[in-house]
């Protein structure tokens, strides 16, 4: 029987909360075991995996594994009235958390989880340095989603494969008053070897994010089916980006220096990366029963 989503989002919290336990100290936790066919795993090997997946989250985040995951066994019945212990880990809220966070995104169960075992969190500040790293970063990483997408789009519009470097460049003569890949790095004394997005900045990589969602819809709502046009409207959409830039008074893109290499940024984050600070009832944790 096919269940709606509300009525599903109903059964699930009713679910998760009936599963809920307390131990010795008063304190609530889950059975790993009990909490997995609600969230749509059937094979004890394969939540387990997202279990060790949600255990390094919660170190890199800078807590403790040990306070919210908790060795445990748990009794299952047996042949003839017998029973046997099976591996099993006691959860704290957070660490429920974690693991619907690192679950199967696939899986309704895992969306559902993810609402229910919502926590408030908070990161400790970071730098202003800090703070455009991240921004950074996010932007470099969007435009390489945004470049296989367009890729992708291009493709579809009858760019061979032979052509998407010139396909591309198309996109940034328009953008940068007729210069290519290389005669930007040229300009900018960017090395050959780098990647010309890995030396962009934040306003510079918008720039570019805008050019190619844009040229990536216009193929497809035009319908472009000529390879020919497809590099024709690349370059026409980069040409208009840069007319806005200029309408408003912004830098062009060949005048913005080059940024430092994204991989000291991400260098740099990886030391610096904050500590999720949770709120003082899921910081607890659980104790584990066994010790």
């Amino acid at each position: 029987m096919k269940h709606s989503d509300s009525s599903l989002t109903v059964t699930t919290e009713l679910s998760f909360e009936s599963l809920k336990k307390q131990n010795q100290h008063g304190i609530e936790y889950w059975s790993a075991r009990d909490l997995q066919p609600y969230l749509g795993y059937s094979q004890w090997r394969d939540f387990k995996n997202a279990i060790k997946k949600a255990m390094k989250s919660c170190e890199q985040s800078g807590n403790k594994p040990t306070q919210h995951f908790a060795d445990a066994r748990k009794p299952i019945p047996g042949g003839y009235g017998s029973s046997q212990l099976v591996e099993d880990y006691h959860l704290s809220r957070f660490a429920c958390y974690l693991i619907a966070q690192n679950g199967d995104p696939r899986k309704a169960e895992i969306a559902h989880a993810q609402k229910y075992f919502a926590i408030q969190t908070r990161r400790q500040e970071l730098s202003d340095e800090l703070l455009a790293d991240r921004e950074r970063l996010e932007a470099r990483e969007q435009a390489t989603v945004e470049f296989k997408a367009l890729s992708g789009a291009a493709k579809e519009a009858g760019v061979q494969s032979s052509m998407f470097g010139v396909f591309h460049d198309a996109g940034y003569k328009g953008l940068y008053g007729g210069l290519g890949n290389d005669a930007i790095k040229l300009r900018k004394g960017i090395p050959p070897e780098d990647k010309l997005m890995d030396r962009m900045g934040t306003t510079e990589l918008a720039a570019n994010l805008f050019r190619m969602t844009q040229t990536r819809d216009k193929l497809k709502q035009e319908r472009i089916n000529n390879q020919t046009e497809a590099i024709e409207t690349h370059e026409k959409v980069g040409k208009e980006v840069r007319a806005a830039i200029s309408k408003i008074g912004g830098t062009l893109p060949e005048n913005i220096p080059p940024a430092e290499p994204i991989d000291n940024v991400k260098k740099r984050l990886k030391r610096a990366k904050p500590k999720m600070c949770l709120e003082p009832k899921d910081a607890v944790g659980i104790k584990n029963e066994l010790t």
